[in-house]
């Protein structure tokens, strides 16, 4: 089985190349250089030239601040280009599994968001990513909603949290939202199963709920520090765009299927120690 990723140069098109290369498996991660999602002929000329039995779109504009004043790129990458690979996957018969996100739901629910709750984003990384699930759907593809990626080679909120621990800066970190932290490379080994799934939505997250205070408490403790971090609220904090209070995702339906993840917790161990060792 051939395997190509679309966004090979981010955290989880990077994931996928490990796995493919620990699995002995044939995975061709493509960056944007590579391949653009957004260039119809350029996506139909990839798939002719690697002919994949399953395409895995991680092709993905996440920078949620940045697309507040930025939705024409973020829906260019999210909505357009998760389109124009669907419908080139279609075209093909070749199975799509595309990323999605739990800020697609509002985050009012009291409790786990299932598969089929409606969407009703409050960014606009969320309507891009919303309307980009609709694509893919319409096309007949797979869809894969996670929540709070980390890596050991990544960006985002656990990197930037280890950072300042180590650099002794006082934390202070809201206490009001709440997800499921998800390991990065136990994401990608699930990716490739979806591809054996009915085509439908599914929620794929590390196992256990957490809040952004929680989840740097336990940073601060992998590593070992005694440094307080103080809970605040969402309204103290200094995002420019809306998150969501709780996208908790429910799972049983890629339990079901044998892909539910297992706890965060081992996954944050391994890559706290990777971002330490890099300083």
């Amino acid at each position: 089985m051939t395997v190509v990723v679309t966004g090979g140069g981010g955290q989880l098109g990077r994931a996928l190349g490990r796995w493919g290369a620990a699995q002995g498996r044939e995975v061709i991660a493509l960056d944007r250089g590579a391949l653009d999602v957004r260039d119809g002929a350029a996506v139909a000329a990839g798939l002719a030239r690697y002919s994949p039995t399953l395409v895995i779109n991680a092709a993905a504009y996440t920078a949620v601040d940045r697309a507040e004043t930025d939705a024409a790129a973020a829906f260019a990458i999210n909505a357009d280009g998760a389109a124009v690979v669907a419908r080139a996957c279609a075209a093909r018969g070749v199975t799509l599994v595309h990323v999605s996100t739990d800020h697609v739901f509002d985050g009012r629910a009291e409790r786990p968001y299932v598969e089929d709750d409606a969407v009703a984003p409050v960014n606009v990384y969320g309507a891009s990513k919303a309307a980009g699930e609709r694509a893919v759907r319409d096309a007949g593809g797979i869809v894969v909603r996670t929540s709070w990626l980390f890596a050991p080679d990544g960006w985002g909120f656990v990197p930037a949290i280890v950072r300042a621990a180590l650099a002794g800066t006082p934390l202070r970190v809201v206490a009001g939202q709440h997800s499921r932290p998800t390991p990065v490379d136990d994401l990608a080994a699930a990716l490739v199963g979806f591809g054996a799934a009915p085509p439908a939505i599914y929620h794929c997250a590390g196992a256990g709920a957490a809040s952004r205070y929680e989840l740097a408490c336990a940073i601060v403790d992998e590593l070992g520090l005694a440094g307080p971090v103080t809970p605040i609220t969402t309204a103290d904090g200094s995002t420019v765009a809306a998150r969501p209070r709780c996208t908790v995702l429910g799972t049983a339906r890629a339990e079901a299927l044998g892909l539910g993840l297992p706890s965060w917790r081992p996954g944050l161990a391994r890559a706290v120690a990777a971002l330490a060792r890099r300083g």
